[in-house]
């Protein structure tokens, strides 16, 4: 972390912050970037989730230069967002930061008020007490209204489940949850077995897509992001796979022009070797 800190011109202030502001400005004006001044709040937003998708990625590598790095695309981005709006006249970056500061600080009463908690379980269920406070989320929503609809899937099934359970709509312990995986994959196999007409194919579609939301909630309960453990898990199956590559090039043969029996030998050669490093894979 040194290092990073020893790249650091001078301390973040309000400078820091009106200097990135004036870029913005100016790449916006009329002597500016043509690409900049062509933008607007809804195409920016594509690349912001292009930015934050990248900013995981970093965080996942450990690599602290780089995570540095595209924190500060997104920080770029999302000031470029508020400095349109302020040319709308609605608001600026700072009246962003204002509201933000006033709602952290209201939703940790155990921090800057009376309000005593016992663990991290009870700060996050009075968090979304709080929330429904707020005029932002009104009684009259449902409570899957907050979920953002642009989430990906499995993500979007981990944030739909967590609310439905937080209502108590939800299975006693593991082991009734893992009893309904077992009973939607009985109901997939019976649809797979069934003729292959083009209503039964979206069928297929739904039952195994019953399998995916049930094991979410698997996670859920064993206290896993399933985003997270499929991304580790793919990590993996990349890194034997390029395994697999390297040991078929080493013998002048591409991996798809080698036998499938080979192919499963050098599969299990990787796997002995264990050639992943994926981190544990948490809930959040």
């Amino acid at each position: 972390m040194k290092k990073i800190l020893n790249m650091t011109h001078s301390n973040p202030n309000r400078k820091n912050f009106d200097d990135l502001i004036r870029l913005i400005e100016q790449l916006r004006g009329e002597n500016g970037c043509p690409w900049d001044r062509k933008q607007t709040a809804q195409s920016m937003s594509l690349y912001l989730i292009e930015e934050v998708h990248e900013l995981v990625e970093a965080i996942r590598s450990g690599d602290a230069e780089h995570v540095c790095e595209e924190l500060g695309d997104v920080m770029f981005l999302v000031f470029f967002v508020a400095n349109l709006f302020k040319e709308q006249g609605d608001f600026d970056i700072y009246d962003v930061l204002a509201i933000n500061l006033e709602k952290m600080i209201g939703r940790h009463p155990h921090v800057f008020g009376t309000d005593i908690v016992e663990n991290a379980e009870e700060v996050r269920q009075r968090w979304h007490q709080l929330k429904k406070k707020e005029k932002n989320h009104a009684s009259d929503k449902s409570l899957m209204d907050s979920v953002p609809t642009s989430l990906p899937a499995l993500m979007r099934a981990y944030r739909i489940s967590e609310r439905a359970a937080r209502i108590g709509f939800d299975w006693d312990d593991l082991n009734g949850v893992m009893e309904k995986v077992e009973e939607e994959w009985a109901e997939f196999k019976a649809e797979v077995g069934k003729a292959g007409a083009e209503r039964q194919n979206k069928n297929i579609s739904l039952e195994f897509g019953d399998i995916l939301f049930t094991l979410v909630n698997v996670a859920r309960f064993a206290k896993i992001h399933p985003e997270s453990a499929l991304a580790d898990s793919v990590k993996k199956f990349e890194q034997r796979f390029g395994f697999m590559e390297n040991a078929a090039m080493e013998k002048g043969e591409r991996i798809e022009n080698i036998e499938r029996e080979e192919m499963e030998r050098l599969w299990e050669e990787a796997k002995v070797l264990n050639l992943h490093n994926a981190p544990e894979s948490r809930t959040r």
